[in-house]
This record gives C-alpha cells, sequence and structure tokens, in this order.
C-alpha cells in the first residue's frame, strides 16, 4: 500500500471526486492493520453526512445469465445519462480462487474505463463477514464521492444473495429464458428476495422464449407475494447485448422508490438495515474473539465431543465460561 494520505486528504479527495483518491480511500477500507482501520473509521463518520442519496441496487442471476455484460450495458446507458455508476461485488468464493472473480476488470472493459464509473473488485477476506463489512463501507465512500448509482453484484453463491440484499434498495434477478424447465429448480427464497425479474437475453430468436418464460415467473411470484404488498415485483424481458428493456428496468427502479418514500418506507429501511448490520458485526467480531481466547481449550473439547465423551452443549458452556474469565488484554482481543 502506497504511504498513506491524512484524513484531510482523504476527505477533500473523496468529495472532490477524486478517482485515485477514491480507490486509496477504499483500499484504506478494506485494509485489516490496525492503524489503517483507525484512521478509515475516522474518514467514514467524516464522510457519513455526505453519503446515502444513492440508488443502491443489487444484482444476481443463475449461472450464464450474462449477469457481465447487463451490468456494463447497464451502467454505460447510465452514465450516458448523466449518471455516475460504481460497482462493487460480493464475492465469498474468491478464498478459495486467490482472488476476485472481477480479476483485472476485463468482465467490464467499457464500464471501468468509464469517466464516470468506478468498478471495484471485492477482497479476499476467506469470509463473507470481511466482505461485506468493506462493501458497505466502500458504498459510504463512493456515494460521497458523489457516485448517485451503486450497482452490488453477487459473484459468490447462497449466502451472498441475501446478504446483498439486505445492504440494497433494490434486488434485481436475472433469470435465462426457458422457465418451464429451471422454476423446478430455482430457490424460492431468491423469489422472495426480488424487487424484479428480468429474464435476459431477450434477442433474436430467444424474445418468444423470454416471454413465455416471464409469464411463467410472473405467475410463480404472484404466488409468493403477500397480498397487500406495498411492491409487486415486476417480470420483464431485457438484452444486455443489445440494450433492449434495460430503460424499463431503471424505470422500475426509480418507481420503486418514489413509491417508498411516499409511504415513509424508505428511510425506516435503510435504518433498519444500519441495525441488523450493526449487531451482525458484533456477532461476527464476539465470535473471532471467541476463537482467539480459547483455542488451545476448544482443540481439547472438540476431540472429547467427537469422542462421545462430552455433549456438545456441555462443551459450549465450558468453552463461554473460559470466554467470560480471560482477560480481554490490552486490545479489547
Amino acid at each position: 500500500m502506497a504511504p498513506t494520505l491524512t484524513l484531510d486528504q482523504y476527505y477533500d479527495g473523496v468529495l472532490a471526486g477524486d478517482r485515485t483518491v477514491v480507490a486509496r480511500a477504499v483500499t484504506l477500507v478494506e485494509s485489516i492493520k490496525p492503524a489503517h482501520q483507525e484512521l478509515a473509521q475516522a474518514l467514514l463518520i467524516r464522510l457519513l453526512p455526505h453519503a446515502g442519496g444513492a440508488h443502491r441496487v443489487g444484482i444476481t442471476g443463475v449461472p450464464g445469465v450474462g449477469k457481465s455484460t447487463f451490468i456494463e450495458r447497464f451502467g454505460t446507458q447510465l452514465t450516458a445519462q448523466g449518471h455516475r455508476v460504481a460497482v462493487l461485488a460480493v464475492d465469498p468464493t474468491s478464498s478459495r480462487t486467490g482472488g476476485s472473480i472481477l480479476g483485472d476488470k476485463t468482465r467490464m472493459p467499457l464500464l471501468s474505463t468509464d469517466a464516470a464509473a468506478f468498478v471495484r473488485p471485492s477482497p479476499s477476506r476467506g469470509t463473507l463477514g470481511g466482505v461485506t463489512r468493506t462493501t458497505r463501507e466502500t458504498m459510504v465512500v463512493v456515494e460521497a464521492a458523489g457516485y448517485d448509482v451503486v450497482l452490488v453484484e453477487t459473484v459468490g453463491v447462497g449466502q451472498s444473495e441475501t446478504i446483498v440484499a439486505d445492504m440494497v434498495d433494490f434486488f434485481l434477478v436475472l433469470m435465462l429464458p426457458g422457465a418451464g424447465d429451471e422454476l423446478q429448480g430455482i430457490k424460492k427464497g431468491i423469489l422472495e428476495l426480488a424487487d424484479l425479474l428480468a429474464v435476459n437475453k431477450a434477442d433474436g430468436d430467444n424474445v418468444p422464449r423470454a416471454t413465455a418464460s416471464a409469464s411463467d415467473y410472473a405467475t410463480a411470484l404472484h404466488l409468493i407475494t403477500p397480498p397487500g404488498a406495498l411492491w409487486q415485483p415486476p417480470v420483464v424481458t431485457c438484452s444486455g447485448q443489445t440494450g433492449r428493456g434495460l430503460d424499463s428496468i431503471w424505470a422500475h427502479i426509480e418507481r420503486h422508490r418514489d413509491l417508498l418514500e411516499a409511504a415513509g418506507d424508505w428511510n425506516a429501511r435503510r435504518q433498519a438495515q444500519q441495525l441488523r448490520w450493526m449487531w451482525a458485526m458484533v456477532e461476527e467480531r464476539l465470535l473471532q474473539r471467541l476463537h482467539q481466547r480459547t483455542r488451545d481449550l476448544a482443540q481439547q473439547l472438540e476431540a472429547q465431543v467427537q469422542a462421545g465423551t462430552l455433549t456438545a452443549a456441555l462443551a459450549a458452556e465450558q468453552l463461554l465460561a473460559a470466554f467470560d474469565d480471560h482477560p480481554a488484554g490490552p486490545t479489547g482481543a
């Protein structure tokens, strides 16, 4: 990491929208060094009043759905309309592959070189919680820098969809044409998270199949959407390749925000997300401290539980008792 800037230099550079300083501020936020973390938290506190106004949009999709192509076309259309777009990624698989799937940004060559865009790979953290923390805090940095649309991409699997849905205002799920073949396999939980379902690759000969799929998905969504819900998730067709239908998707995103703001739900939803994040961080850090303070005892108890000489419940009680009795030390760890 390059020599650290002062707090004022970071703050002024981010507010000025200096892409180099923004990138360095994000790197600072991602660092796990205590000195960097202390400076990062001081910076975030100063930036918070300048953040929060952006559209936060989560994007997920089944394998092969053309997510990168969609995001690049969607992002460049938005920058062409005068928006400033940041693309962030949540990638819990990066610890196994040795780096972010975004890699050197070759998946989005146009957007990553667009002066009105900022594309940031997720860090290799080894835990979804670590990636989540940096993504949430990066959001504060890019919003303070003037990016009014933040696209958060899930490039991992499983729990990442739920995590991303809980840090954004609008959750977009991309699907492939051919719903009849896929409805059996689609996770109900993903449909429940969706604020909009878009059948991608609706171009050329695929258009009729995509239209039929959209109808099938609309039926499935209707069955699981609670009666009287403020927002009924639309189902649309689109093409990340040609740009077809992307303006309509953006119109739905804006209408969704207008509707929630008018009902007074927008700020309440953001505030609830912040509280859930706070407690999630408490749980994660408590677990880290538990492991640090009871490492040797944990190994002994694990062996006894595996051997059947101690119940899991009693082992858990002994670990917690040892944690309570263990001095926190000068750093509170």
